[in-house]
């Protein structure tokens, strides 16, 4: 199950930034890592199978305050479905016998003509 956490760190400078980034990135399960919000004072965390509750105490040992702000499942969007094979237009298949040739015999009258 993919999660989408928020953690709220107290960081004043560039290096408590990095030091923050550095904790979350090593902690088991996280695929990523990204400063969030307009101070850029939270964590947002992806991955799966994280222990938000290890990784808010490591990064209370190292910065000295974080708070658990949000934790939420990320629903993966369902594939898109393929389109529709497209019907198949209807043919017309005319059926017409063979024209059919009737033999005529000539046959030569036995019996003169007068």
């Amino acid at each position: 199950m993919k999660q989408k956490i928020v953690i709220k760190v107290s960081m004043h400078c560039s290096k408590c930034r990095t030091e923050a980034l550095q904790v979350a990135a090593v902690a088991y399960g996280v695929n990523s890592v990204a400063l969030h919000g307009p101070e850029k004072d939270m964590l947002m965390i992806l991955g799966e199978g994280v222990d938000v509750a290890c990784l808010t105490e490591a990064l209370r040992k190292k910065l000295c305050h974080a708070t658990i702000e949000i934790v939420e499942e990320v629903k993966e969007p369902s594939p898109p479905k393929p389109p529709a094979p497209p019907t198949p237009s209807p043919q017309i298949i005319y059926c017409q016998q063979p024209p059919q040739f009737e033999c005529y015999r000539v046959v030569a009258d036995p019996s003169p003509a007068p």
